[in-house]
């Protein structure tokens, strides 16, 4: 099941997350591409990187105001200090954490910050606890996860970043009914059922519609926007800094 469209969140949350002065960001991974550049037209400097260079050139087409560069996380080819804020968005759990966090230590300025941001469903809400219990009569695995946020434990357990602030925000997204019977059909698990259980999977799943939307409006998926951000402590680092005199340097 989707978590939605990770850039399109509330801007209480970016204004949270945003650097409080202009300034230099990297964001890592193409799933960051689309905040960071709604955080390029709030005046910042942005890099983007992607160990793909597929992913990064296809971000470049999309989003030709960011500076994209190949590379991982890892191993950034940036120089010591270079950076204002780090960004990962849907994507702390793909990363190596510990050489991803000491890389991005040495390459965020004193006081510099490190965000995070992951888009997941709010099962608070009655109908979809009821929409979870019709599909997972089909698949014991269907609207589950959320797995990846214990990566962001990782985080906090890093002497880089020893002090981590936490908010959630609150997303509604509109879905039809239509929209919903793709959504549930369009599922890996569930699109392999055979003719007679899909079209009952599909059948219960309208009801459910039917009975929880008030008509004409359409019903309202609820996420919650979780976000995390972290300073920068340099006293950890295992060799001395060396800041450029000036500007971003980008070794290649």
């Amino acid at each position: 099941m989707s978590n939605g469209n990770p850039g399109a969140f509330p801007p209480a949350a970016l204004e949270w997350l945003a650097p409080a002065v202009p300034g230099r960001v990297l964001a890592i991974g193409r799933p960051s591409a689309l905040t960071a550049n709604r955080l390029l037209g709030l005046g910042n400097h942005v890099l983007l990187t992607d160990k793909a260079s597929s992913a990064a050139r296809a971000s470049r087409r999309r989003y030709p105001g960011l500076q994209v560069v190949a590379a991982t996380p890892d191993a950034l080819p940036l120089a010591p200090c270079s950076i204002d804020h780090v960004l990962v968005v849907q994507g702390m759990h793909l990363l190596p954490p510990a050489p991803s966090l000491g890389e991005f230590a040495r390459v965020l300025v004193p006081g510099g910050r490190l965000s995070v941001l992951y888009t997941v469903r709010d099962d608070s809400v009655p109908w979809v606890r009821r929409l979870a219990t019709i599909l997972r009569e089909y698949d014991p695995e269907a609207m589950t996860g959320g797995e990846e946020l214990y990566s962001v434990a990782a985080i906090a357990a890093s002497p880089h970043f020893p002090v981590v602030e936490h908010r959630s925000f609150r997303q509604w997204v509109p879905i039809t009914r239509e929209g919903m019977l793709e959504m549930v059909s369009s599922a890996p698990k569930l699109a392999g059922l055979d003719g007679a259980a899909a079209s009952r999977l599909l059948d219960q799943v309208g009801a459910l519609y039917d009975g929880s939307a008030r008509r004409p409006e359409p019903l309202l998926l609820p996420y919650s926007v979780m976000c995390w951000r972290a300073e920068v402590d340099h006293s950890e680092l295992s060799s001395a800094l060396r800041p450029p005199e000036d500007g971003l340097q980008i070794n290649l």
